[in-house]
């Protein structure tokens, strides 16, 4: 089914029609991932969709199977093109209330868009970021899990509409920070790479782990730690980092501003090899 810049597929078809007993609509019940397409292949599968598994697993509901999913894209893009991937997967189809029913049958959608075209300098000199009023609640059940319920990313993304700002940092309500709204955060302190931990509140992103996985051929040892507003103010150097731009280097967070540095460029490079 096209709509002007998006194409979609529901449990496999061109239907545009999602029940409004779907239980995604009802409670946000279901999880989602966002990643690159080129040329029909998904850009990190193996994680992309291990992440996926996990975080079905973690609220209780039967992932569909690699194979479905792949061909759903195959369907979707082509050849010689570079699109986004967002694979939505809900409870699917329930009676009203919140108890989920004893056997469901999970409602997919697999969504294609168009890739944003990012300017330049945020490559060459990085980016500004605000601080965002909303704070992240803890619920250490859903805490890593990229679930339906985004409506505190919603709010602390809409408190800022200044194009200047690309993105706002994330608290949670004891002033430890926690993630940006739509990207994960790292602080260098010296050889030592900082990541928030994420064990009460926050979505851990695919780029955040190989970002961790791989910061050891730049000789940092890397951390997941409670970190708290100053320690990101006092840092070397801040990059924020998700799945579509790769990392960009933060220029300037509240008063605060940061010489240009290598540490996004040489994530970039060994995220691309």
């Amino acid at each position: 089914m096209m709509s002007r810049q998006h194409t979609y597929l529901i449990n496999g078809g061109t239907d545009d029609a999602i029940s409004p007993l779907d239980r995604g609509l009802h409670y946000g019940d279901g999880v989602f991932r966002t990643f690159k397409v080129v040329d029909c292949l998904p850009v990190n599968w193996p994680i992309q969709y291990q992440k996926l598994v996990s975080d079905c697993g973690a609220i209780g509901i039967v992932c569909p199977s690699a194979e479905l999913l792949m061909a759903d894209i195959q369907m979707l893009f082509d050849l010689d093109e570079i699109a986004v991937a967002k694979i939505m997967v809900t409870r699917g189809i329930g009676e009203r209330g919140y108890a989920p029913p004893a056997i469901t049958a999970p409602t997919r959608i697999v969504m294609k868009s168009p890739m944003p075209v990012y300017p330049a300098s945020h490559y060459e000199h990085g980016v500004a970021l605000y601080i965002c009023k909303t704070p992240v609640a803890h619920q250490p059940v859903l805490a890593g899990v990229k679930h339906l319920n985004r409506l505190e990313n919603v709010l602390a993304r809409a408190e800022c509409r200044d194009p200047a700002f690309v993105d706002g940092v994330m608290l949670d309500m004891f002033g430890n920070v926690i993630e940006c709204t739509s990207s994960n955060i790292f602080v260098r302190k010296g050889n030592r790479l900082l990541t928030p931990s994420l064990v009460k509140a926050g979505v851990a992103g695919v780029t955040r782990q190989r970002v961790l996985d791989i910061a050891h051929y730049l000789q940092l040892t890397t951390e997941t730690a409670d970190i708290v507003l100053d320690d990101v103010l006092t840092a070397d150097e801040v990059v924020i980092c998700n799945s579509l731009y790769g990392v960009w280097q933060v220029r300037s967070l509240a008063a605060q501003t940061w010489p240009l540095g290598k540490l996004a460029a040489q994530l970039r490079e060994l995220l691309s090899l």
